[in-house]
């Protein structure tokens, strides 16, 4: 696994070996990760890039949030509460030395509980497939005033994925057995919001 593009173009991420099944380790590859970035760049949804606020929901290996930091973000929160991934993220920040710019939660994203900062975004969202675990993620998310009022959301799962309530579709594809759902966040945000 490497950085794709930005200012760490090429950088090599700690190997996650083969994954952890327990945890429901499951990296992005590479030309998936590339193709999400590529359709985030092409302008169809403005700049959701440079000074971005990003959320990096069920983390595993924070590579795509350590990509949109190499892309232009200002800031990444990573959210898992495995103790493989966290490991790792934390090795692939040290890699990066992103430390300043990066917060690292052990949390369970389904249970987010209340935002303390200002509002993200764009949010990345990977989680184990075939669970629920999205929807459940970003309904805490919103309730938990974690989104801006126009956050977008880059879900992946093994299926395409309706819209939630608080949530329109923007766009989904197929990448082999990743389906990549995009979303725009049509709730109302709390005040930190904008902040």
């Amino acid at each position: 696994m490497r950085i794709i593009g930005g200012q760490h173009r090429g950088l090599r991420l700690a190997d996650p070996g083969a994954g952890d099944p327990r945890a429901h380790l499951r990296p992005t590859p590479d030309r998936v990760r590339e193709a999400v970035f590529n359709m985030l760049s092409g302008g169809a949804y403005g700049d959701p890039l440079t000074g971005a606020r990003v959320l990096d929901l069920f983390a595993g290996t924070g590579a795509l949030g350590l990509e949109a930091l190499s892309r232009g973000a200002a800031q990444v929160t990573f959210v898992d509460h495995g103790a493989a991934a966290r490991a790792l993220i934390r090795e692939n920040i040290a890699r990066l030395r992103a430390m300043g710019c990066t917060r690292l939660f052990r949390r369970d994203a389904t249970r987010l509980g209340e935002n303390r900062g200002p509002a993200f975004g764009l949010v990345f969202l990977d989680p184990p497939y075939g669970q629920g675990l999205g929807a459940q993620a970003l309904a805490a998310a919103r309730a938990g005033g974690w989104l801006t009022r126009d956050a977008l959301v880059v879900w992946e799962e093994s299926a395409p994925q309706p819209a939630p309530a608080g949530f329109s579709l923007c766009d989904q594809r197929r990448y082999g057995d990743t389906h990549v759902t995009v979303l725009r966040h049509s709730g109302v945000a709390d005040a930190r919001a904008d902040g």
